[in-house]
């Protein structure tokens, strides 16, 4: 007689699955599917949000000009209810306290030229007049000259020009601070021109001088006596807007993950059964 031991063995059984890791398997399923239905409906709604700021700019930068903020509405001047909206000045250059700073635009590496404007109201707003070439700002070019008491006494050559309010942009660039010490300039921080020329920040009653935006010039708006002609209405208005796409990412993993479930329901338990 043969022994028990030495009967050939059939193959293995497999083990039961059990109930708790089905629910579990079942769980984490519906949980997954869920956060990622929850991303997508976020992204459309991101999608609407984009659509609205896209429409809204386009109204705004093809509108008829109109009168920059005043000093008593400076506070309530943001991004999203006065940016790229198309306003008027009038006043003159101060010229002798342009501020080159550091940009990239449809016309190469270059610079931007910030200059002072005294309007007629008696405050003042940067400019930016247009772009330069680098080979334009030799050292010396643009020296760091610092205002008197009361820059906007001189006059000038008065000049309307008109174009896009911008909101400033303090700190600097990307990994590079702006150095006012050694006059170099990576952002259009408002604030900090202002201070690094001594105009003052705030007349003899209290009231704001230089207002907290700047204006992006139109183009060919820059006066024949300037000391160097800059090229305007180089601004840039693009906005990304993939927010369809990761919406669909979403909902297409959300539907990967129940279809999964569903195949692992029907199917996984008559295998884990045999």
């Amino acid at each position: 007689m043969q022994h028990p031991r030495a009967q050939q063995a059939g193959p293995a059984a497999h083990p039961p699955r059990s109930a708790f890791a089905r629910r579990a398997v079942a769980v984490a399923s519906l949980l997954l599917a869920a956060l990622f239905l929850a991303l997508g409906t976020w992204q459309v709604v991101r999608l609407q949000w984009k659509l609205a700021l896209i429409e809204r700019v386009e109204s705004r930068v093809h509108a008829a000009p109109v009168a920059a903020p005043a000093p008593a509405q400076w506070a309530q001047v943001a991004k999203e209810s006065h940016e790229y909206r198309r306003v008027r000045l009038a006043g003159h250059y101060l010229y002798e306290f342009t501020a080159p700073v550091q940009a990239l635009s449809e016309l190469g590496a270059g610079f931007w030229l910030l200059t002072p404007f005294c309007t007629d109201e008696g405050h003042i707003v940067f400019i930016n007049r247009g772009f330069i070439p680098a080979a334009s700002n030799k050292p010396g070019t643009y020296p760091a000259r610092r205002a008197a008491a009361d820059p906007c006494a001189n006059g000038g050559a008065r000049v309307e020009i008109s174009g896009l309010l911008r909101i400033s942009e303090p700190g600097g660039g990307f990994l590079r601070e702006n150095d006012p010490v050694n006059n170099r300039w990576y952002s259009r921080d408002v604030r900090a021109l202002a201070a690094a020329r001594g105009l003052p920040q705030v007349a003899p009653n209290g009231a704001p001088v230089v207002a907290p935006f700047f204006v992006d010039a139109g183009k060919g708006q820059d006066p024949a006596g300037a000391p160097e002609r800059a090229v305007g209405g180089l601004t840039v208005i693009a906005f990304t807007n993939n927010h369809l796409v990761y919406a669909l990412t979403w909902y297409a993993l959300a539907l990967m993950v129940l279809g999964a479930w569903l195949w692992v329901r029907r199917h996984g338990a008559a295998v884990g059964d045999d």
